[in-house]
């Protein structure tokens, strides 16, 4: 854990943000994709067992993703809280904030393992699957239910990291978890012959693999800086309070995503898994772009911790910038490598099919939703929380009918929706961005 350079001392101008853009957001891309190429990978194995298991996966990867996506507070609250304690020069608060983190991640996965497991029949029944689907759907989100406690540990101890301005960690241990999590599937599922079970359990082992590495090295660092690792109620609760807005713009983002499964389980097998491996496709850029975000997130807390209002909004127009650009590059090359990924994925040629049209909607929107995450990235890094929670319920509000109105209509349409999501978020936040009103300076946002 090194000591992060104050903000004082970066290289002013737009090469200087450049540079401090690509110092974090290089390696944070590695990390960032770790989940979505878990999820690829899954998908890739499972495909290859059954459309039936593939949609079942679909369901399930939903449910469990949205289960610990909902606290993803605990690495964006942690990394700006983290971020502003370094701009204002004190390492050692800043550790023991991010323990703070690590406690609630810990406490809060107590109650959602055993909703989790007691729950997952209705839940996999609630989004329609069928009665080919559901079995497999059930098995997988049963089993991964184990990992919920490393995941939520992952995300506090890599905000705490992020916070430090350290992405390099967070790469290395995404990269040594993505490889043992492919290679305990392909033993587990085809090896020990587990089906669908062996993929849910070589993630679970994988994922707690991750959060044994995160928490040594958050450990090493807080016996460096004499933090203490004892729960500190007041600290935990004051995490808890700093996430809430955070995770009502969460769930609500959850919920634009649940619908469209529920939407997609409804059109069928087919449509299921097709849309299963579009949103797999989706996510993994999603996680790319968002990669300049979370360089946002660590840049403009650290900025405004050192009370540079004006450094902060000029690197949120460069990070722009670099997000819009990202996002055409990604879309092109999501359609002209097609022939390349899709037998991957699946053999079937119906599903092959369904997914020409749909990637290209997804391929146009890249753009948008690049510009989206950064501008999501830096408000969270401000500290505007409370911005975000509205902005996303009424952007909720806008998609949700029309999203539902597709029936029985096509995945190309649902899919057109889910692009309307992500215009409408991006009103929202850039009417946000052209404020100063989250242009808040100091150590603590007040």
């Amino acid at each position: 854990m090194r000591s992060p350079t104050p903000a004082a001392d970066r290289p002013p101008g737009r090469r200087g943000h450049d540079r401090e853009i690509i110092a974090l957001a290089v390696p944070a891309f590695g990390a960032l994709i770790a989940e979505p190429l878990f999820l690829m990978a899954d998908s890739a194995i499972i495909g290859h067992l059954g459309t039936a298991q593939l949609a079942g996966l679909g369901i399930s990867a939903a449910l469990l993703t949205t289960l610990v996506n909902v606290f993803v507070f605990l690495a964006y609250a942690t990394t700006a809280a983290v971020a502003r304690r370094i701009g204002s020069g004190d390492l050692r608060a800043a550790v023991q904030q991010g323990i703070d983190g690590i406690w609630l991640a810990l406490l809060l996965s107590v109650p959602v393992v055993i909703a989790a497991v007691t729950l997952t029949a209705p839940l996999v029944h609630l989004f329609g699957a069928s009665s080919t689907a559901a079995p497999y759907a059930i098995t997988y989100l049963r089993i991964s239910a184990l990992g919920i406690p490393a995941m939520l540990s992952v995300l506090a101890a890599t905000g705490v990291l992020r916070g430090l301005q350290d992405t390099r960690t967070p790469l290395l241990v995404a990269v040594c978890g993505f490889s043992a999590n492919l290679l305990l599937n392909l033993l587990l599922v085809y090896g020990a012959r587990l089906g669908i079970a062996g993929s849910a359990l070589g993630t679970v082992i994988a994922q707690w693999g991750m959060a044994a590495a995160y928490l040594a090295v958050v450990v090493k660092g807080a016996r460096r800086t004499h933090a203490s690792l004892r729960p500190d109620l007041p600290g935990i609760r004051a995490c808890a309070t700093a996430g809430t807005p955070l995770l009502v713009r969460t769930l609500s983002l959850r919920a634009v995503l649940l619908i469209a499964t529920g939407v997609a389980a409804r059109l069928g097998n087919t449509a299921m898994a097709s849309h299963q491996i579009a949103m797999s496709l989706w996510s993994f850029l999603a996680f790319a772009l968002d990669a300049i975000a979370i360089a946002g997130q660590a840049i403009i807390g650290r900025y405004l911790g050192a009370d540079d209002a004006e450094g902060a909004r000029a690197a949120t127009r460069r990070m722009v910038e670099w997000g819009a650009c990202g996002g055409a590059v990604l879309g092109a090359l999501l359609l002209l490598t097609r022939p390349l990924y899709l037998p991957l994925f699946t053999s079937d040629p119906t599903v092959q099919h369904q997914l020409g049209p749909v990637l290209l909607i997804a391929a146009l929107s890249q753009p948008v939703c690049g510009a989206v995450f950064v501008l999501d990235g830096v408000l969270m890094g401000a500290g505007d929380g409370p911005y975000l929670a509205w902005a996303m319920l009424g952007t909720l509000a806008v998609y949700a009918p029309v999203a539902m109105s597709v029936g029985s209509g096509s995945l190309s349409a649902l899919w057109i929706a889910i692009d309307l999501c992500m215009v409408v978020r991006l009103l929202f936040l850039t009417a946000r961005a052209r404020t100063g009103a989250w242009l808040v300076t100091g150590a603590v946002r007040a």
